[in-house]
């Protein structure tokens, strides 16, 4: 006998059931799929490996409503909140799951193309309809982004030509109210770099209210032959926010992306990072970092699958948490078979800045192929007394000493990021953010 739907599994059913039709006969086909095996599975347990440290508890109690699609377009929004030092080319702005055009610029420099995807769908839905009539295989596991297939009827088509430099970054914000309360949203991008092209990507989450909401945010990401990626990933979402994330990557022949991610906000956090290097000679770096306060639950699932000859990848993530608060991390390197000459490194390093905290971390390798080389490592520790007393006696007080040292172990993570206006706000973010510890004597 099959137990009930929980209450947020009959939410967004009840949603979905509500929503129309596209008049897309594959793509209709598609949600249905994804939302029977939504159904099927209900949310992942904790027997499901993947979230064996992330309780959905919870959020299986809530009834989530959609986000009111008019109210999120009407809303007043004060553009300055949305505006990054050292990004100044365009905009994509996503208010409660909806695109607004009044706060975006998609004005597209020569080569580059920026289109909302309902618009995109509406104008031409073939060449989307690989990405988007994915079927996802692992069950309850991949509820969200069965979720995100079903639910999500707005997003971003970025297309960058053969051969073309964006020399401006594009910036795609995903704003959250908080006026509307016990809802959920759901975006799709879509991000395609051809032969010889590069550009950068940042994708903001900032809030606007501190309103109970969930969001999911599904990337399928294609780096074509010899071309290159930047990625910055900055989560600074409400105190109040479930928020759901999978970016997933393929890399062809000679093809580069570098993610650096900086997670601040957010009740509950989950980010899936997933990157393929389909062709020999494609490389995947990431850098990270994680830090975490009060009640805050932060999870990170990194997998790299190194699928052709002489790849290559480095991974540095940094966790720091405090209060009663939880961090997990797993960071999974595949080596498949015929994979030779793959060089790839994994290092997660953790703080604990308070006897209640926790941090689960969970480095994978797994290889089948001949002359590879490949490393990985993972610590939890606590800030070193010896140099914390170092720099108390040279006067400088407890507070600021802890946080001198919880930057600097943190900045390794954020130093290699090459726009130098983003890379100091993000810096200044993250001391903004740092526990202040006890008070100095």
């Amino acid at each position: 006998m099959t137990s009930a739907p929980s209450p947020f599994v009959r939410a967004a059913l009840d949603a979905a059931a509500a929503l129309p039709g596209t008049g897309i006969a594959w793509l209709d086909a598609a949600r249905r799929e994804n939302l029977d095996a939504f159904a099927a599975g209900g949310l992942p347990e904790s027997r499901d490996e993947a979230w064996k440290y992330t309780p959905l508890r919870a959020l299986a109690q809530r009834g989530l409503a959609l986000a009111d699609r008019e109210a999120a377009a009407a809303l007043a929004v004060d553009a300055a909140r949305l505006a990054l030092p050292g990004v100044d080319g365009d905009r994509v702005v996503f208010v409660d799951g909806t695109f607004r055009a009044d706060l975006s610029s998609l004005t597209g420099a020569t080569g580059v193309s920026l289109e909302p995807l309902a618009a995109a769908l509406a104008r031409n839905p073939e060449p989307l309809r690989f990405a988007l009539a994915n079927r996802y295989r692992h069950g309850a596991a991949d509820a969200f982004a069965h979720l995100n297939a079903g639910l999500a009827v707005d997003g971003l088509v970025l297309r960058v030509a053969d051969g073309v430099a964006a020399t401006k970054p594009v910036h795609v914000v995903h704003a959250s109210s908080g006026a509307q309360a016990d809802t959920s949203w759901h975006v799709r991008l879509l991000i395609e770099v051809g032969k010889d092209a590069s550009v950068d990507v940042i994708e903001h989450y900032v809030t606007l209210g501190d309103a109970t909401q969930l969001g999911t945010v599904v990337s399928d990401i294609v780096v074509r032959e010899n071309g290159r990626l930047g990625f910055v990933l900055l989560q600074d979402a409400s105190s109040a926010t479930t928020l759901v994330r999978r970016n997933h990557a393929r890399l062809d022949a000679g093809a580069a992306a570098t993610v650096h991610a900086l997670e601040l906000g957010g009740a509950l956090v989950r980010h899936e990072l997933q990157a393929e290097l389909n062709g020999d000679g494609a490389r995947f770096d990431s850098r990270g970092v994680f830090a975490l306060a009060g009640r805050q639950h932060v999870d990170t699932q990194l997998e790299v699958r190194h699928q052709a000859r002489d790849t290559s990848s480095d991974a540095l993530w940094r966790g720091i948490a405090d209060g009663r608060s939880r961090g997990v991390f797993r960071g999974a390197i595949v080596v498949a078979e015929g994979a030779d000459g793959t060089d790839a490194s994994l290092s997660n390093k953790n703080l604990l800045l308070s006897g209640q905290a926790e941090i689960d971390t969970k480095p994978e390798l797994e290889i089948y192929a001949d002359e590879v080389k490949a490393a990985h490592g993972a610590t939890i520790g606590q800030l070193d007394e010896r140099s914390l007393f170092y720099l108390r006696s040279r006067g400088i007080p407890l507070i600021q000493a802890r946080s001198l040292l919880t930057l600097a172990f943190c900045r390794a993570a954020l130093e290699s990021l090459p726009n130098e206006a983003l890379r100091d706000h993000l810096g200044e973010l993250l001391v903004a953010h740092l526990p202040t510890g006890p008070a100095a004597e």
